[in-house]
């Protein structure tokens, strides 16, 4: 459980469009057809990833509550499934059937060219987009860890989305997330 850092995508950034599959519906969706009227969060996780799992109650409790304010969470997975199958499209729909399907979508990328635009490196990888697709956040959930004693609840991301939602600013300190790399594919 080698841990990396996130990358940290410049503020301001436009968030990158994708058009991927649903692991849930089967269908493809574009960032146009899943962002939020106020807001938008994209996170790249995966099944297997001790990091997401520690963090997977505030995650779910977060798309939740924040769904209903007008911010919805979109979730990608863009590890290489021939050396993690555990992370194939089918475990995934098994996990979000798991999880209550608390995102708009569970997406796969497998050519991993979505998680390159994002600059991903770990799970999870975590990004705010205000109305705009504009990158107000990216950044840890919050200090909690599987090697820690942190408690986890979720409130570095909190306090962005509710800076946002508050019209308030966010800061531009912000702490990069902690994860399992992503597992690239060999020839990428």
């Amino acid at each position: 459980m080698a841990a990396t850092e996130s990358n940290m995508l410049p503020l301001g950034s436009i968030a990158p469009d994708f058009n991927l599959p649903d692991t849930v519906s089967g269908k493809h969706y574009g960032l146009q057809e899943l962002k939020g009227e106020r807001g938008t969060v994209v996170m790249f996780i995966c099944n297997h990833c001790p990091y997401v799992l520690h963090v997977k109650q505030q995650l779910i409790a977060i798309a939740r509550q924040y769904a209903l304010l007008g911010i919805e969470t979109i979730a990608i997975s863009a590890n290489d499934i021939e050396n993690y199958p555990q992370d194939a499209p089918d475990k995934m729909m098994d996990l979000m059937t798991e999880w209550g399907n608390p995102f708009a979508a569970y997406l796969y990328d497998e050519s991993q060219a979505v998680a390159k635009a994002y600059r991903a490196a770990c799970t999870p990888d975590i990004y705010l987009f205000d109305a705009d697709l504009r990158c107000v956040y990216r950044g840890r959930l919050d200090g909690a860890t599987p090697k820690n004693d942190v408690p986890v609840t979720g409130e570095a991301l909190r306090n962005a989305l509710d800076n946002l939602l508050a019209g308030q600013p966010i800061s531009s300190e912000q702490i990069p997330s902690i994860g399992c790399n992503i597992k690239w594919k060999e020839n990428s």
